[in-house]
């Protein structure tokens, strides 16, 4: 199978590091259309309905129907853990709650779906044979996870706690910072993961989505991570772009 192929060039990701980016959709032709044309990925069968999008030969993303049309349509960053159970009784001790508690994908790897105590979701993901993402930090692929937040010291403490302090820049493998719901999204909007792909440049990928039919929430803003802009798809699913 190909993703047993790509597993052997993937990395093996210490927990707590994101290792995978999923999203939900109602249309997964239109979003292998316009990640495909954006991003320069192709597309091929995965588990189930879900349909694996890769750069080159490697795996670097997801992308599956949504179950029931009034689930959000949105873009998922993963965990990485040796034992998602195991991690899941420490989120839940320390406030957390389970959406999906841990569940087997074939032999990928144990899947669970979390949310953390300011209500943020995320996801965890036990490797089979599936490692992750086979390339990231390059153009195309992804390169952060920023969680918005009301409670930057209160996700400070859940995420170093559950993670031993592998989160938010504290070493060479961290891709995950945070930041106050207000610095880019109204005050009302909720606690949520960011995921950004790398682009080589920023106007050119802007000019690209609004070409395919997606929009521009947050013009271009200076990071300490890189340029950055906001934007969903052409079904509503938001993500970010950066250049670095």
């Amino acid at each position: 199978m190909a993703e047993n192929r790509a597993s052997l060039h993937e990395e093996t990701y210490p927990e707590g590091v994101p290792c995978w980016v999923d999203a939900q959709l109602a249309d997964v032709e239109a979003g292998k259309r316009f990640y495909g044309e954006l991003f320069g990925w192709s597309f091929e069968e995965a588990y189930g309905s879900s349909v694996w999008a890769r750069l080159g030969d490697e795996p670097v993303a997801s992308l599956a129907p949504k179950t029931d049309g009034r689930m959000p349509t949105v873009w998922t960053v993963s965990f990485a853990t040796p034992d998602a159970r195991a991690l899941g009784r420490r989120i839940t001790a320390a406030g957390g709650q389970l959406v999906l508690p841990p569940f087997p994908l074939g032999d990928l790897g144990t899947a669970a779906l979390a949310v953390d105590p300011g209500g943020a979701v995320f996801g965890l993901w036990q490797a089979g044979s599936h490692a992750g993402f086979g390339r990231r930090r390059e153009p195309g692929t992804f390169v952060w996870a920023e969680l918005y937040t009301r409670d930057t010291a209160a996700a400070n403490a859940f995420y170093g706690d559950l993670f031993h302090e592998a989160l938010f820049g504290a070493g060479p493998a961290a891709d995950f910072g945070r930041a106050h719901v207000t610095d880019v999204f109204p005050a009302e909007m909720p606690p949520h993961f960011l995921t950004h792909f790398r682009v080589t440049d920023l106007a050119d990928a802007l000019e690209t989505v609004r070409g395919l039919g997606g929009r521009v929430q947050a013009p271009p803003f200076d990071t300490s991570y890189g340029l950055v802009s906001v934007v969903t798809d052409n079904q509503g699913a938001s993500f970010a772009l950066l250049q670095r």
